[in-house]
């Protein structure tokens, strides 16, 4: 089974803000799906979060690679792209192309084999997961009506990030944490997100350390992104003396880009992002690698639908998952496939068993968000 064409599919007009102090409008471009065509008239899907701009770029560059090679050999082929492309990726927009690619290629080779991908990547050790409501901090009283909604919407467990925490004073964390806290209760679990990948994020080891001794004062569950993504000495440092664990990883790309993150234990947990980091094919490898040095890894999904269902193939396939990201609200998850993900009682997600990543993309749905296409054969 060949490829024989590729279509580029950017997601715009419900974007979610991600945090970052410029902001994000809903008619801004950051996510990407891409759809992989084959002879035999199957077609796979795939997720990037990368602008439309970036990926066709990046496509451009690997499509006479891509084209005429195999559809079910998604490991041999996505490296061979990352090989092929040494000097002009190694990260960034080409990785993050090669990314959704990747996923596309496993759902091609769990539709030919009739098999959801979890079983090709190893086997089921779960069948349920908990998601936890990814949402972002803001002032009291509206995060405080912001976290009933997630609650309301059946979430027991909810991460809170970004701006105004650490943006301000150690106080106005606190407030912000114990609004938090006493808005959901003690049975739903909590996680906080800093945002150190931000521009210029101002702090260190100390205040990051402060902090969270203040967070496990709340019974915090982990504590994110704290310091400046490339502070691997100050990440290996705090997380030796943290009291809540440390958890990162998410903007790294290419497992040899994890390989010191994991020797030298600089996280308790590991984020790899499959949409950007080199696929399913590298999250694999990644959490294999961490789990044999007791690290636990949970997928960063600041995410789709398709980045979600690869996710959740993904967690049942490592023993060691115990949380999946929900980007809540958004439509890029909720209303982009034609059966939507569903909590049940418990707050937890079933991961789909059916062929492939599990999930099929509404067309017409899809025409609601992507204002143009572009097509390469």
């Amino acid at each position: 089974m060949k490829i024989t064409a590729l279509d580029l599919y950017p997601l715009t007009g419900a974007t979610v803000d991600g945090g970052w102090p410029q902001g994000h409008e809903p008619q801004e471009n950051l996510h990407t799906l891409l759809a992989v065509h084959t002879d035999a008239g199957l077609t796979g899907w795939g997720s990037c979060f990368t602008s439309g701009r970036l990926v066709s770029g990046a496509v451009e560059l690997l499509w006479p690679l891509l084209k005429g090679e195999s559809g079910v050999e998604p490991e041999r082929v996505s490296e061979t792209l990352r090989q092929a492309t040494f000097w002009q990726g190694r990260g960034g927009a080409v990785e993050h192309a090669i990314s959704g690619i990747d996923l596309a290629l496993w759902d091609l080779m769990g539709q030919v084999c009739g098999q959801p991908v979890s079983r090709l990547l190893g086997g089921n050790y779960r069948r349920t997961i908990k998601p936890y409501g990814s949402i972002l901090f803001d002032e009291p009283d509206v995060l405080r009506r912001r976290l009933e909604s997630v609650v309301a919407r059946g979430f027991r467990a909810i991460k809170l990030g970004w701006r105004p925490f650490g943006r301000r004073d150690r106080r106005f964390d606190e407030l912000l944490v114990r609004t938090a806290r006493q808005t959901v209760g003690p049975d739903v679990e909590l996680m906080v997100d800093a945002g150190g990948s931000e521009q210029f994020w101002p702090h260190g080891v100390n205040w990051a350390r402060n902090t969270a001794r203040m967070l496990a004062d709340y019974g915090i569950v982990w504590f994110e992104e704290p310091l400046p993504p490339d502070d691997l000495e100050g990440y290996a440092e705090l997380t030796r003396s943290s009291p809540v664990p440390i958890a990162g990883g998410e903007v790294l790309t290419r497992r040899q880009s994890f390989l010191p993150w994991i020797e030298r234990r600089a996280v308790d947990i590991l984020q790899p992002d499959c949409t950007k980091n080199g696929g399913l094919t590298e999250s694999r490898r990644i959490a294999w690698l961490a789990a044999d040095r007791n690290i636990q890894v949970v997928p960063h999904g600041w995410n789709t639908a398709i980045g979600l269902a690869a996710d959740l193939q993904f967690s049942a396939a490592i023993p060691v998952a115990r949380y999946v990201e929900y980007l809540t609200p958004c439509a890029y998850i909720d209303e982009l496939t034609a059966e939507p993900f569903r909590l049940d009682e418990r707050g937890e997600l079933v991961i789909p068993d059916r062929p492939g990543l599990g999930v099929r993309v509404d067309r017409e749905r899809l025409r609601r968000f992507c204002v143009q296409a572009e097509h390469f054969e």
